[in-house]
Parts: C-alpha cells; sequence; structure tokens
C-alpha cells in the first residue's frame, strides 16, 4: 500500500463508513479494514492521514483509535506467533509517531500515548533508546501542548513501574530513565512552580499550568514507586517543600473550577500530592521522616476545608490513605496517641467521610451492580468510606483500648439516636456498623471473612441485638441500606459468629433474596458465603433448599437482558446445588429448562463473564449429578444442549467455545464409562470431529487445552469413528503444532500419549519414528525445564508400555547413538525436574524398564551407564523435585498477548477424573524392589556388583526398599 492521495482518500472513505450507525455499512468496512492490516505501510498511510490538517477530526480520530488498536493487536509478538508489522514499518512508526503525537489535537494525542505505551512495553529501551531523549528535548520548546503531551506519554510509559515485579531486566530500564530522565522532570517542575506566580492573574494559563504539575506528580510517583532513587533521595529538599506548597496554596481563580461531580485542577493536584506523600511515608519512613509532622498538618486541614461533593472523592481518599500510612508507623506515634487527637479525627474526619451520602444512594437505587462491586468485591478502593475505614483498623490496632473507647462512644450515640428517632436516623446506624466493622477486623481471609477481631467487641452480642433486628423486619424493602449492612455484617464476621446465630440468620437471609437490587444480591452472596465456609451444612441447608432454589430462580427469571443478569446469584445457585448433591435431584428437574433457557439468552450477548462462568458450572456439575443417579440421562442432556452449543459454534461466539468443548468432552467421557447411548449425540460427535482438527480452531490460544482434552475424549471414547473418519493424521499434525511451541508442549505430550495408550502400537507404530524425530528436534532447538520433564516422563511412559528395547531402538533408528547422548545428557542430569504425582511415577517406571527390563542395559553399551541411571533414580525417590530454570524457559505473561482473547478457564465441575496409565503398578520404589528381584533371579550374579558400584547413600536407600518389599538379590 503506497502512500498516495487516492489510498488516503480510500482510507478515509472506509473509516468514516466504521462510524455509521447502519451495522450493514459499518460491518464491512470494519472487516475491510481488518483484512488490509496486514499489508506493508498500511500503519504509514494511518499516521499520514491523521496528521493531514484538512481531513476532517472525527475521521482523523477514528483513525487514531484504529492505529492504537492495530498497534495493540500486532505490535507484541506472541509465542510461537509470526510478526504480522513489516521491519520497515516498525522503523517508520517509531520515527514519526512523538512528533506527530505532539503536534496533534489532545483527543489524538492521548490515543498515540497509548500506543507509544504498548510499543515502549516491547522496545524500551533496547530497541527504542531514542525515546527519552526525544522527549526531553521537547521541554524545550515551552508550548505546554507538547509539554503535556510528553509528560502524558512518561505517565502512560511509566505506571507499569507501580505494578511490576522486581527484576534484573526492570532494574536496568529504571536506571536508564532515571540516568535520562529525572533530571528534566525536576527543572520542568521547578520551572512550571515559578510560572504559576508569573501567571498568577491568568486562569486559563493556570489551568493549563496546574495540568501540567499533575502530570509530573504521576510520573514522579511512578519513578519512585520501586526504589527510593538516589537522585530523588538527593533532591527531596526541592521536592518536597514545594509538593508541600501545592497542598496548601490557595488560587481562588480555579477554586471553583469543574462541578460538584467532577474533580478540578486543584483537586487533582492535591490528590496526587497526597498519593506521593503516602508513598514516601509508606516505604521511605526515614527519609520522609523530616516532612512527615508538616504535612500530616497540611493533610489535616485539606481534609477539614473538602465538602461532602464527590469531586472531593479521590482526594479525600488519599489524604485518609497518607493519615493510616503515616499512622502504622512508630516514629510516628506521638502524632496520633493524645486521646484528645483520636477523638477529633473520629468526629472530624472519619465519621463525616462514613456517612452515606446522596450520591450513595443514587448509586445504591439506580446502579446496584457498581455499589455491590464497591461494597463487597472492595473495589471501593478509592472511596471516602474505605479509606476511612483502614484509617480506623490502622489505628485501632495500634491503641486499641483508646480507639474502643472513644469511637465506641460514638457508635453508642449513633445507636441510640437511631432508636430514639427510628427510620429517620438510619444513616446514623449505617455509619455505626461500618465503624465497627472497622474496629473489630483483625485479619480476614477470603475465603472465611474476618478470622480475628478484637477481644474488646462481642460480635455475637452486637449481631444479636442490632444486626439480625433488621433482618426480622417483614417487609423485605423497608431500610434497605441498613438490610444491606446487616448482611455484609453476617457475611464479614461468618467464620466467628455462633452457630445458632448463622442457624438465625439463614432463614432471614433467603427470604431477602426475594429483594431488589443490591438486597436481593447482598442476601445471595451471603447465603452463598456461608455454604462455602461450612457455617451451613448439607444437613441444615437441606430444610431450606426449596424455598432457596425457588428464590434463587425467581430473582433470575426477572433479568431478561442479559446485561442485568446477577452473578451472585448464579453462584449462589451452584453454590447450593454443590452442597446439595444426590439431595438436588428432585429440584433439577425443573431447574434444568431453565438453565438452558438462560444458555441460549446469554448465547446472544454474552456480556457478564463471571455469571456466564457460573452458569457453565452449574449446568456441567448438574450433569454430574443427574448422570451418577441414572447414566441413560445423558441422552436428555445432549438434546437439551447440542442445539445451542452449534450455535455458539456456528456463529463463533468466542468467549463461549472453552466452555462448549470443555462440556462436550465431559458427555464424551460420561458416555465412554457409562455405557450411554441414544439420542442427539451419536451424529452430533461424528459431523463435530472434522471441526475438531480444523486448524482455525487452534490459533485462539483459550481453546487449546479444552480442545486437547476433546480430542483425547474422542481417542478415547470413539476410537473407531477417529480412524474410520481418517483424522488420525489431523490429529498426528495437531501434536506437531503443539510440540513446537514453548506454551502447549505439555499439551502435545497429553494427546500424543493418549492416542499411543489407546490406539495401540498396531495403529501407531508406523508413526513412532516420527513422533520421535519430532520430539528430538524441537529438545535440540529449545530445551526448556517444563519441555524436559514432559520429554522424560512421556518416554518413561513409552517404556512401561511399548518395552524399554523398543523404545531404545526406535530412538536410535533416527539417529544411532542417540539414545546414549539422551540418557547422559538428559535423562540422568534431569531426572530430578520432573515434578507431579503420575509424571513422577511415569519417569520412574521408565527407568526401572529400562535398568531391569532392556537387554542394552544388560550386557550392551549401555551397561556402563546402569549404575548412574539407578543412583539418579534412588535421587527422584529420596529428594523434592528440582525447581531451578534453564536459561531457554520463556514464561508468557497474560498482556503478551496481543489484541482481544478470551482466556480460557477451567469449569471444575466438568474436570475429567486424573487417570493414570500406569495404574497397574503399584508404588515406584516397591517396583524397583521386585524388578531388581525377577532380573536377579533371570541373571544370576549380574545385579550385586552393579550395586556394589553405588555410592554409600544411594546403596543404602536401595537396601531399605528390598528389605521393605522382602527382596534378597543373588
Amino acid at each position: 500500500m503506497e502512500v498516495t492521495e487516492e489510498n488516503l482518500a480510500t482510507l478515509a472513505n472506509y473509516l468514516q463508513q466504521t462510524l455509521n450507525p447502519d451495522t450493514n455499512i459499518r460491518r464491512p468496512a470494519e472487516k475491510f479494514l481488518e483484512s488490509v492490516e496486514i499489508n506493508q505501510n498500511y500503519a504509514v498511510l494511518l499516521l499520514h492521514l491523521i496528521d493531514k490538517d484538512t481531513v476532517d477530526i472525527t475521521i482523523r480520530v477514528a483513525a487514531a483509535i484504529v492505529f492504537k488498536n492495530y498497534i495493540k493487536r500486532n505490535w507484541p509478538i506472541e509465542e510461537d506467533g509470526v510478526d504480522r508489522i513489516h521491519a520497515s514499518d516498525r522503523a517508520t512508526i517509531k520515527s514519526l509517531i512523538v512528533t506527530l503525537m505532539l503536534k496533534s489535537p489532545e483527543a489524538i494525542q492521548r490515543q498515540f500515548s497509548d500506543a507509544v505505551s504498548i510499543i515502549g512495553k516491547c522496545d524500551f529501551p533496547e530497541k527504542w533508546p531514542s525515546l527519552i531523549p526525544e522527549m526531553v528535548d521537547k521541554f524545550n520548546t515551552g508550548d505546554f501542548h507538547v509539554i503535556n503531551g510528553v509528560l502524558r506519554t512518561a505517565h502512560s510509559l511509566f505506571k507499569r513501574y507501580r505494578y511490576e515485579f522486581k527484576s534484573q531486566k526492570l532494574w536496568e530500564e529504571i536506571k536508564h530513565v532515571l540516568d535520562n530522565f529525572a533530571k528534566p522532570l525536576t527543572d520542568l517542575f521547578m520551572a512550571t512552580i515559578y510560572l504559576t506566580t508569573e501567571h498568577a492573574d491568568n486562569p486559563q494559563a493556570l489551568r493549563v499550568i496546574y495540568g501540567s504539575l499533575v502530570l509530573i506528580c504521576k510520573v514522579f510517583y511512578s519513578l519512585n514507586y520501586q526504589e527510593l532513587p538516589e537522585f530523588f533521595e538527593d533532591n527531596m529538599p526541592t521536592w518536597m517543600p514545594q509538593l508541600l506548597n501545592l497542598l496548601q496554596v490557595k488560587v481562588p481563580c480555579l477554586e471553583n473550577d469543574g462541578d460538584d461531580d467532577n474533580p478540578g485542577v486543584m483537586e487533582q493536584l492535591r490528590t496526587e500530592v497526597c498519593e506521593c506523600a503516602a508513598l514516601y511515608a509508606l516505604k521511605y519512613e526515614e527519609e520522609f521522616a523530616p516532612h512527615a509532622p508538616a504535612f500530616v498538618t497540611a493533610v489535616w486541614t485539606v481534609l477539614l476545608a473538602t465538602g461532602p461533593q464527590p469531586k472531593y472523592d479521590a482526594l479525600v481518599s488519599n489524604a485518609l490513605t497518607f493519615l493510616a500510612k503515616v499512622a502504622e508507623k512508630n516514629c510516628y506515634k506521638n502524632l496520633f496517641e493524645d486521646p484528645a487527637t483520636l477523638s477529633s479525627i473520629c468526629e472530624k474526619v472519619v465519621i463525616p467521610n462514613m456517612e452515606f451520602r446522596e450520591s450513595d444512594m443514587e448509586l445504591f437505587e439506580d446502579n446496584p451492580e457498581e455499589y455491590v462491586r464497591r461494597d463487597i468485591e472492595g473495589s471501593d478502593v478509592d472511596t471516602r468510606r474505605r479509606a476511612a475505614c483502614d484509617l480506623v483498623k490502622t489505628l485501632a490496632q495500634r491503641y486499641e483500648d483508646k480507639m474502643m473507647h472513644i469511637f465506641g462512644q460514638y457508635v453508642q450515640l449513633m445507636i441510640s439516636k437511631y432508636v430514639e428517632l427510628g427510620a429517620g436516623a438510619w444513616r446514623g446506624k449505617d455509619a455505626a456498623l461500618y465503624l465497627v466493622t472497622s474496629l473489630a477486623a483483625r485479619g480476614s481471609t477470603q475465603a472465611a471473612g474476618v478470622t480475628r477481631a478484637s477481644p474488646l467487641v462481642d460480635l455475637a452480642q452486637f449481631a444479636a441485638a442490632h444486626v439480625l433486628p433488621e433482618l426480622q423486619r417483614p417487609d423485605v424493602t423497608e431500610l434497605p441500606v441498613l438490610k444491606a449492612d446487616a448482611m455484609k455484617y453476617i457475611m464479614t464476621f461468618r467464620s466467628l459468629l455462633p452457630k445458632d446465630l448463622i442457624s438465625a440468620a439463614l432463614p432471614l437471609l433467603i427470604e431477602h433474596i426475594g429483594g431488589k437490587g443490591v438486597v436481593c444480591t447482598y442476601g445471595a452472596c451471603a447465603v452463598e458465603k456461608l455454604i462455602a465456609g461450612r457455617m451451613v451444612t448439607r444437613d441444615a441447608l437441606q430444610p431450606h433448599a426449596a424455598g432457596l432454589l425457588a428464590k434463587l430462580f425467581n430473582a433470575l427469571g426477572q433479568q431478561l437482558d442479559p446485561a442485568d443478569h446477577n452473578e451472585y446469584v448464579m453462584k449462589a445457585i451452584l453454590r447450593t446445588l454443590a452442597c446439595l448433591q444426590e439431595s438436588s435431584l428432585s429440584y433439577l428437574g425443573d431447574a434444568l429448562p431453565k438453565l438452558a433457557h438462560m444458555l441460549s439468552v446469554v448465547a446472544k450477548n454474552p456480556c457478564k463473564p463471571h455469571f456466564n462462568h457460573y452458569l457453565f458450572e452449574t449446568l456441567s456439575l448438574a450433569v454430574s449429578i443427574v448422570t451418577k443417579a441414572n447414566p441413560n440421562a445423558i441422552s436428555a442432556f445432549e438434546d437439551a444442549l447440542f442445539p445451542i452449543f452449534q450455535e455458539i459454534l456456528q456463529n463463533d461466539i468466542q468467549e463461549f467455545m472453552p466452555y462448549v468443548f470443555q462440556m462436550l468432552s465431559l458427555f464424551l467421557e460420561m458416555r465412554g464409562c457409562r455405557g450411554g447411548a441414544g439420542g442427539a449425540g451419536d451424529d452430533a460427535y461424528s459431523a463435530l470431529l472434522p471441526c475438531v482438527v480444523a486448524p482455525a480452531l487452534w490459533e485462539r490460544a483459550a481453546n487449546v487445552r479444552p480442545l486437547v482434552r476433546l480430542l483425547c475424549a474422542f481417542v478415547a471414547t470413539r476410537a473407531d469413528l477417529v480412524l474410520a473418519s481418517g483424522r488420525l493424521n489431523a490429529m498426528l499434525g495437531v501434536f506437531q503444532k503443539l510440540i513446537a511451541s514453548k506454551t502447549n508442549d505439555h499439551e502435545g505430550f497429553y494427546l500424543i500419549q493418549t492416542m499411543l495408550y489407546k490406539f495401540g502400537n498396531d495403529v501407531m507404530s508406523q508413526y513412532t519414528k516420527q513422533i520421535i524425530t519430532l520430539l528430538f528436534q524441537r529438545l535440540s532447538s529449545s530445551k526448556t525445564t517444563k519441555y524436559l520433564r514432559g520429554l522424560i516422563a512421556f518416554l518413561g511412559f513409552y517404556a512401561a508400555h511399548f518395552g524399554a528395547d523398543n523404545l531404545i531402538d526406535v530412538i536410535d533408528s533416527v539417529q544411532p547413538g542417540m539414545f546414549s547422548m539422551y540418557l547422559e545428557r538428559v535423562l540422568i542430569p534431569e531426572l530430578q525436574r520432573v515434578s507431579g504425582a503420575l509424571e513422577r511415577k511415569a519417569a520412574a517406571v521408565g527407568c526401572i524398564k529400562l535398568l531391569c527390563d532392556s537387554q542394552h542395559f544388560r550386557q550392551g553399551a549401555l551397561a556402563p551407564l546402569w549404575p548412574r541411571l539407578l543412583e539418579a533414580l534412588i535421587m527422584l525417590f529420596e529428594l523434592p523435585p528440582d525447581e531451578s530454570t534453564l536459561l531457554d524457559d520463556h514464561f508468557i505473561e497474560v498482556d503478551d498477548a496481543p489484541g482481544y482473547q478470551a482466556q480460557y478457564a477451567q469449569l471444575i465441575c466438568a474436570k475429567g477424573a486424573d487417570s493414570d496409565p500406569l495404574a497397574s503398578i503399584g508404588e515406584p520404589k516397591r517396583y524397583l524392589a521386585q524388578s531388581l528381584g525377577a532380573l536377579s533371579l533371570a541373571a544370576p550374579g549380574l545385579v550385586p556388583p552393579r550395586v556394589a558400584a553405588l555410592g554409600d547413600q544411594h546403596r543404602a536407600a536401595l537396601l531399605a526398599y528390598l528389605s521393605a518389599a522382602s527382596v534378597q538379590l543373588c
């Protein structure tokens, strides 16, 4: 694709069509752009179009978005993947993008900034050393549109330092950045501070200048996150007083900047300064100590001056977080231990920021899903309430007696007011419940909730007096916030509350599933967590099962739009059925049609990943429960679900395909082991097999594992069908692709082992040499720890099933003497790396077969290696696996996968049983002793001198095995 006016016009036309609301126009245009993006110069053409001022801005922005998504999909090269961007295009993009970004309008600049970040993650600094100098050079322009573009890009590029694990590569990159960026950033910071006074009377200029300071603080935070850089430590006298001043400075013309909901530039700046101060207080307390008291005073002043408006939420949250981080440290103890200070914190800061506001009520009523996500899942990490809660927890752990006395008085006051005034004072009780939870909690786990609490709070007495009464109100819609609070209290302290209180609460919780919005969700979530934590047993649940399932399915039935589906309700159904097991059979007849219908609905709009996962889990569990009682019922499930599965596969619903493959595997495996027959299954499976080996399906990473399992299920239960359909060669082709992949080679071993095990030597012998050749080619080209483990275990399995000499002969047929090289360079030195019970057993049994059954080892060229192999085997038995890694190891990160890909998620309820192909062989140590005994009888005088050649420790261990098995060598 040449960069010509004609091509630019064509590209602009297709981009215009992608903005059309008519899908008949939009989709073909999108498909066309996807089809040409692999052409050379495509990305360069996009950049030239974006740079043309004569083109409509909406088309230029659309082009920038398309460009960013193109970079996101194609710039990272996936493991075992191909580079979809021409080398010359990569170079051109990197040479143009920074300059183009900085001269573009802000809407385009933001897209380019993200693209630079993606490219930088892959190429910076090794393949893009000019990036930082090029960016720093722009600081000298004095143009704040350009400077802010650089800062925005720097923030996008460096913010991953906040969450990446420490590594030598990361240190080297950060050092490169600091060497080239820290001083220019500091100089820019001071110059920008100076400009705030020079333009003090120009609101428009100040908004831009303070906006730059916001971005500078973001970059400063990222560069300081991993460790305190020497440069910034030396320049703390420059940075800290100025950051403190930015917390305190008054800029009247910007104070009312923005509305009540959205923070203005000054709120954003103070928020960032508080975050930087909290980082230093937490991680660099010794260096920060001289500055801490002044920051505490300034932050306290900020907190007292901010109102309840949502625009201050992030600022208040970060300010409270800073106080909590300071309060954690012993060296700041004197700042908080005075009872008057604690009382002031409670009255003026904690309670006001824990109170339920109008914006909270709007969220509670209008967007219950988001409210629940914040409150239950903890995504409220940046909210006032959560930050106030964290401050209270920190103070309560350090000054427990004082806190309980002072804060307890406020709790009693708020509850007394509620008792006196009733519903009108519900906000006070809401804050009291939240405060008690914060004060009492000491340690928690996700599975059990709070596991340690303050001994100064009687959780059971408080629950009986103030929590259960809210749930006992007959109207489940009355005071819904307090009902949600009460259910959250039971969820939070579920592992510490007495059984009789849990038993009393269970029917009340079930009743509230009949409520609406948040109340329904909390009821379902509370029941699910009580069952999951085994606070409610099967016997305790059974009397309530009918009512519980009726409420849950009724709640599902009210959610007609997939976007409204409630994952907590679906999870509660799954947990209930899992607890009841066969006791749920009487309810499943009514439930299954509803679940199948639900699947057909969500297949048209799979917008709730967690809900969808729990739905597939529930269906898988139902299949297992019903077919366990009645194996022939599998046909009914196939009749009900196959049409939906067929629709999912035909419509290429990527999110659901891994689930469908797992459930199909489950059906096949159940038919194979239980002998079920008939129904839609037989013909459908025959039609499915050609699709399963089609290359297109295997291109998606999420499909690989479930497809391998499905192929193995076909091999195990439909071997005749595989052979009769002529798909064996296609399966071998899949094996070849898998074994060449560092990511999926273990799946290749699983597939070929199943094929050899199920088809046998009669079918597979003609392919064995080629299989072994492929395995050793991969060993030669890319030797990873994972591959070594898989290879040793697989060849052990082969020797166990088809004979030790057979294995040696087939390997040597590839290249004379190859087995000897494998033995000396791989098997003996690397045997200890094998991990996993079945894999270690296969490796061990393979070694035993070589030692005791092979003629090559009795008197052939391999005989001198017999003692060394036996020593390696004894070390496998006696020592834990060697967890060290090899130089060729490469671990794939999720973020390395270009573009969107549905991630593989295993269905626990559809998981097949781990089958041991060596189940007929008992415990390997005993098997070694017995095999040596048999060899000793068959070849008298052969074994004792070889055993004598072992090292002392190895010989002692072997004699212990022989003694335990009552075997004597002769």
